[in-house]
């Protein structure tokens, strides 16, 4: 049995890709055949406002799969579930939800699921 998996050593201090938008941006690495996504979304952001014009749904259509580093995020999911995920909670997320920054704290997330067509 032959092991495939290679030793690989990555830093969200040097990402592969960052993409910006108003309130926020997302840093990609590529490690173990995946993109990893660190979002920093500050203060005001909300993906209705700050997303929506450049991603062009009514919702956010992509799935996250999500743990949440710093800040409170309130998330409102298409069948109208509203809650808050703070720091060391994990979030499963399907497509088709909003979110935006609750309080004066940025809001830091590690996104291990649908960060590469996060911003695209």
């Amino acid at each position: 049995m032959t092991d495939r998996q290679q030793t690989e050593h990555v830093s969200f201090g040097a990402p592969d890709e960052t993409r910006t938008f108003p309130h926020g941006h997302v840093d990609l690495v590529k490690v173990g055949g995946s993109e990893i996504g660190r979002l920093v979304l500050q203060p005001g952001w909300r993906w209705s406002n700050d997303v929506k014009p450049a991603a062009g749904t009514d919702l956010c259509e992509a799935p996250h799969f999500q743990y949440h580093v710093a800040g409170t995020l309130r998330i409102r999911m298409a069948d109208g579930v509203e809650f808050d995920a703070k720091p060391g909670d994990i979030t499963s997320l399907p497509s088709g939800h909003d979110a935006w920054v609750v309080g004066d704290e940025d809001v830091v997330v590690v996104d291990w699921f649908g960060a590469s067509e996060y911003a695209k």
